[in-house]
């Protein structure tokens, strides 16, 4: 994307990362990572990392203006067809576009495919004046060894992430090039979406790209040493992991069902962000 004239500090901005710009809205679409699954739940509420990306931005300017569209189990497909122009209406200055790991975990997974509306999504965000940003996708197998078969699709998405997001000049956001991303501790029970501390680093590592004022590489850090289960802990957590999430995934995989089902955006408008909340602590 071609270099932007700095705006005045009133003006909200669009073009490069690190510029002077002053953003007064931003809009993230995806799945449900960015929803926010993982951190929080459905009662109290979800945050997730679009909410703290949102919150690290709120601090550097308070009349930015959120919103949120990703909706959990929705596909590259249907984040583009159903997200994109709502997005488009609300004009942001920056957005953030997170797609396919519900593409990965299906049969007929295609990364041309899957890249093809990342590509229309991009560019028609890109050429309306928003920076965009997006991130890779880390190895899954290192937190669920079950998914080891999923490295090649993995390797593949993210290939095309990064061709397709230099083709529009969008910010990338490596988050599959650090061992820390195989902690245990960045990723819920289920081990598909992040922990409120995978979450908090995945903000992080949007805000590094985005070049924000305070941000820096120390979300990619490793934690300190942790001792993991072994023998007939390590057994008994698998068999949990398989009867508590594994087997209820697949019983709706089988019924044609999506956890998205019936759902719809938590901040579908824009709206003013509570910029004062901490970062969780690591450990």
């Amino acid at each position: 994307m071609p270099e932007a004239d700095t705006p005045k500090a009133d003006t909200p901005g669009t073009g490069t990362p690190g510029t002077e710009t002053t953003y007064l809205r931003y809009v993230a679409l995806g799945d449900s990572q960015t929803e926010g699954v993982g951190d929080g739940d459905d009662t109290t509420g979800l945050r997730g990392f679009a909410d703290r990306l949102a919150e690290h931005l709120a601090r550097h300017e308070p009349a930015l203006q959120y919103a949120n569209l990703a909706v959990r189990g929705r596909l590259a497909a249907q984040i583009h067809t159903e997200q994109l122009a709502p997005a488009l209406a609300l004009r942001p200055d920056v957005a953030t576009v997170v797609a396919g790991v519900n593409d990965l975990l299906r049969p007929g997974f295609d990364a041309d495919e899957v890249c093809t509306h990342l590509d229309a999504m991009f560019g028609a965000l890109t050429e309306q004046g928003a920076l965009v940003a997006t991130i890779t996708i880390p190895d899954l197998s290192r937190v669920c060894p079950v998914a080891r078969p999923l490295i090649p699709r993995v390797t593949a998405l993210n290939e095309g992430i990064r061709r397709t997001a230099r083709r529009h000049g969008v910010v990338v956001a490596e988050t599959a090039l650090h061992p820390v991303a195989g902690d245990p501790r960045l990723w819920s029970p289920d081990r598909l979406h992040a922990s409120p501390l995978g979450h908090e680093r995945i903000a992080a590592a949007l805000a590094q790209a985005l070049r924000l004022p305070d941000s820096d590489d120390t979300w990619t850090h490793p934690l300190p040493p942790q001792t993991l289960p072994t023998g007939l802990r390590a057994v008994g957590t698998e068999l949990r992991w398989l009867a508590g999430f594994l087997g209820p995934w697949l019983l709706r995989r089988l019924r044609g069902r999506s956890s998205g089902d019936g759902r719809s955006a938590k901040r579908p408008l824009l709206h003013p962000v509570l910029a004062d909340r901490r970062p969780v602590t690591d450990g």
